[in-house]
């Protein structure tokens, strides 16, 4: 658009975490601090080191374990903001599986080799007393709620809004992360460090439109609901309910990281290299909107949750 700056974010995986985004978007406020932001459909884990490096995007919606294992690989990522710091996935099985037993040799479906369905998925079955080489894992994309309804996969990790769809058709929740609310810098907001000091700008512009997104969806529930049902695809309104509620509930609204969500995924995923915090998470555009009193604007324009 005329007198804007293209801004390219990387979606991974729809999903409520996005919604300060969607929300954002549609109202205009990325356009208010200048930007023409474009969402671009993305691979993530794996692919999230590439991306970012070539430039093809500026910054990705992805959780750190995909930070880790990029960094492990050579690259230089680095989480600036969270919109999520608890895990919110829920482990459900297939009709078939009646106990942990039942899932030895089976299939266990994640999005994609590197994303936080990955690492969750050894988490989840330890917690079963099982071990990865106790079954099979297969990259199945964002259709899991599906394959594991049809008995294709054995056991699928799910968000919402599948979650709540998969309680609905009764589906059994094996392992429910949720409900343990266990810290995980589960959705990042990551870019290329070495961009950092050159984009630091357009950041600054992404991370106000993306705050004010946040409070903008928990100030009006009717909007954001709105959206959830045309960015999801998602028809019942039980279920679009269940999926705003956990919005509301578990998202930072100033994007915030926390060093114990960033240090659990560095602890878990990491195997060569740093299990410093500072080396996978940079809070300095936090700190300079909270220096310019930004989060305070929005308390004051948009109350607090």
């Amino acid at each position: 658009m005329p007198g804007l700056i293209s801004f390219k974010i990387g979606e991974a995986s729809p999903a409520n975490t996005f919604l300060a985004i969607w929300v954002a978007k549609a109202a205009g406020l990325y356009e208010a601090n200048g930007l023409d932001l474009e969402i671009v459909p993305v691979v993530g884990g794996r692919e999230s080191g590439p991306d970012l490096s070539s430039g093809r995007i500026h910054l990705m919606h992805i959780g750190l374990s995909s930070v880790v294992r990029a960094n492990q690989a050579g690259f230089d990522l680095v989480a600036v903001g969270s919109l999520s710091n608890i895990i919110r996935n829920t482990m459900f099985t297939a009709p078939h599986v009646k106990s942990p037993a039942d899932l030895k040799g089976g299939v266990v479906g994640i999005s994609s080799a590197g994303s936080e369905t990955d690492p969750l998925t050894t988490l989840a079955l330890k917690r079963l007393g099982l071990a990865r080489d106790d079954v099979s894992v297969k990259e199945i994309g964002v259709s899991r709620l599906a394959a594991v309804r049809d008995g294709t996969v054995s056991a699928s990790l799910m968000g919402e809004p599948y979650r709540s769809q998969a309680l609905a058709l009764g589906l059994n929740p094996i392992v429910d992360f949720l409900a343990e609310r266990t810290p995980w810098l589960y959705s990042g907001l990551v870019v290329h460090r070495p961009a950092l000091a050159g984009n630091r700008d357009l950041l600054l512009r992404f991370l106000r439109g993306t705050v004010e997104g946040n409070y903008l969806a928990v100030k009006d529930a009717a909007r954001a609901k709105a959206v959830i049902a045309a960015e999801l695809a998602v028809t019942d309104p039980a279920i679009v309910e269940t999926t705003y509620v956990n919005f509301r509930n578990e998202t930072p609204l100033d994007a915030e990281l926390t060093r114990e969500s960033a240090q659990n995924v560095i602890d878990t995923v990491a195997t060569t290299g740093s299990r410093r915090v500072e080396d996978y998470i940079d809070t300095s555009l936090h700190d300079a909107l909270s220096a310019e009193g930004f989060f305070r604007a929005m308390q004051k324009k948009y109350g607090k949750r």
